[in-house]
């Protein structure tokens, strides 16, 4: 055993290394620092061992472990590699979460919010990853329940695409989509409108697909030189977009179809999806959209 003069007491302890004497305690009870024998008062007095386990263990506290898994490390039941990484995970997500956190202030900061609409948005962002997208699935699932088309199946897929979490440190723009996205998917007329749009009956994915750069080129160019659709400078403009000699019955379905099509929240959906993925906003086509159909109602 070391020498009386090679031994300290707990607040010599403390002067030595700038710890406070109950910290020491403290440890010292836990079994992570024990004394090395005690005086013949009664005092604890520690070692030269001890003021270099009291460093280790203070850095391991510091670097955020708990009590617990230090002493795993000290009785080396766990190598401080493996209790690291576990620790940088466990930051990771505190991180995660924390700049969410931040992300949701800064649109509550921008915006006038009622308290139900903090309390919401709060709640939203919280979810994981998981919750989430049970949200955006049970959507989709009653939007094409019974639908078994394959060009069904592909949009399906498409409406689900939600990133599997929430970007590392979220713009206030995307915990505004996400609010936005989910209040949308709970809103019983978007629902029923989208469910229309499915059941219809009318195969024109591939149809839609073509016809949308056309769209956006004539009917969105027509917007923007103002050439109202029900004029006659329309009726070129629409030849360009739909043939001038459709029959009667496919151009009452085309009416319908438009109609649906020019719906501006399925539109959102598929903006907020892509805010959401981080992609870059795409040109909206509902305006162009509602311009030809007003333009075949009045031409055709």
């Amino acid at each position: 055993m070391s020498n009386a003069r090679d031994l300290y007491t707990i607040g010599q302890l403390a002067q030595r290394t700038g710890l406070q004497a109950r910290t020491i305690r403290f440890w010292s009870d836990s079994g992570v620092v024990p004394p090395a024998g005690r005086s013949t008062g009664g005092y604890r007095l520690y070692d030269a061992a001890a003021v270099a386990r009291l460093d280790l263990v203070r850095t391991l506290r510091d670097l955020g472990l708990g009590l617990d898994d230090v002493q795993r490390i000290l009785r080396e039941q766990s190598t401080l590699r493996e209790l690291a990484a576990t620790h940088v995970e466990a930051l990771d997500a505190e991180i995660r979460t924390l700049k969410v956190r931040r992300a949701v202030l800064r649109v509550l900061a921008r915006r006038d919010s009622t308290t139900e609409e903090i309390t919401l948005m709060h709640a939203l962002a919280r979810l994981s990853a998981r919750e989430r997208q049970q949200i955006i699935d049970a959507f989709v699932d009653r939007a094409f329940a019974g639908v078994l088309d394959e060009d069904a199946a592909l949009v399906a897929g498409w409406m689900r695409d939600l990133p599997s979490d929430l970007p590392e440190d979220p713009t206030s723009e995307q915990v505004d989509a996400w609010v936005e996205l989910a209040e949308l998917v709970a809103d019983e007329g978007f629902q029923r409108t989208l469910r229309d749009m499915i059941v219809s009956g009318d195969d024109r994915l591939e149809f839609g697909l073509d016809l949308r750069p056309l769209v956006l080129e004539h009917a969105g160019g027509a917007l923007e030189r103002g050439i109202a659709p029900e004029s006659a400078a329309a009726t070129a403009v629409l030849d360009r977009i739909v043939p001038a000699g459709l029959p009667a019955e496919e151009t009452a379905s085309l009416i319908s179809w438009l109609g649906m099509v020019a719906e501006p929240r399925v539109e959102r959906y598929w903006q907020l999806l892509g805010v959401l993925n981080g992609r870059p906003p795409a040109p909206p086509a509902v305006p162009a959209f509602r311009w030809l159909l007003a333009a075949v109602v009045a031409h055709r």
